[in-house]
């Protein structure tokens, strides 16, 4: 069976619109998809997407992570070894993170992250032959927004469906969020979310706004978000009393 974008597809269909594409256009295939020949096929249940230029992916809900090269993953450092540390990021087996994929990193300077440390990274090596293998800088060896996230923010897990959702441009979430209190967050494919606001009520609200808009549609969030504020600052208002 031949699907297009936005079709519900099941394991064993072709995807019509990869098949039929400009041959010119670089073709990038995310979760859900894999390329025999010339044909793509889906091998699990879901919803296709497609996000610019040319990202296909199989939009489905669930928790159990299967790593993607290039995507960005929240971990839990697990184990310390003499050149590397073991990450669990949620999948059937840990990823590998090396001492040296941090910047700045040598030999004689390695970063200082103990068992139990949580790190944003970004995957280098996913495949089912393979270990994963993370890094926490970018092609430039800059660490910009990856690396150990702060022990005083809050992690939790929801599933991977709503982590694109809330990642998607088109999701007011963020921006609507942020005019009303400052924090900081990282999102991992993996279904994992870090949040770091100015106190720990704010910073349940941020988590509160983010699990509901779950089921939300993109012109409910705005008053979702709205909703929430109100609570936080009723909450904050009371406790003065």
């Amino acid at each position: 069976m031949e699907v297009s974008v936005g079709d519900v597809v099941m394991p064993g269909d072709t995807v019509k619109d990869i098949t039929t594409i400009n041959k010119k256009e670089t073709i990038i295939l995310g979760p859900g998809l894999r390329r025999e020949a010339d044909t793509v096929f889906a091998f699990k249940a879901g919803i296709l997407k497609k996000t610019k230029p040319a990202i296909y992916y199989i939009d489905s809900y669930q928790k159990r992570y299967v790593p993607n090269r290039g995507e960005h993953v929240i971990g839990i450092v697990t184990q310390k070894g003499s050149d590397i540390f073991k990450v669990d990021i949620g999948a059937s087996e840990q990823a590998s993170l090396s001492y040296l994929a941090f910047e700045g990193a040598t030999k004689k300077n390695r970063p200082d992250i103990q068992v139990g440390d949580i790190v944003f990274a970004k995957l280098l090596v996913a495949s089912k032959d393979m270990e994963p293998e993370l890094v926490c800088v970018d092609s430039h060896g800059k660490e910009k927004k990856l690396g150990v996230l702060s022990s005083d923010g809050m992690l939790f897990t929801c599933s991977i469906s709503l982590v694109r959702k809330i990642l998607n441009q088109s999701s007011p979430l963020f921006n609507t969020l942020a005019q009303s209190q400052a924090f900081e967050v990282a999102a991992g494919m993996n279904g994992r979310v870090w949040i770091k606001a100015k106190t720990i009520q704010e910073t349940i609200a941020v988590a509160n706004a983010i699990l509901a808009a779950e089921y939300a549609p993109y012109k409910d969030i705005t008053k979702l978000c709205s909703n929430i504020e109100k609570t936080l600052l009723l909450s904050q208002f009371n406790n003065t009393d």
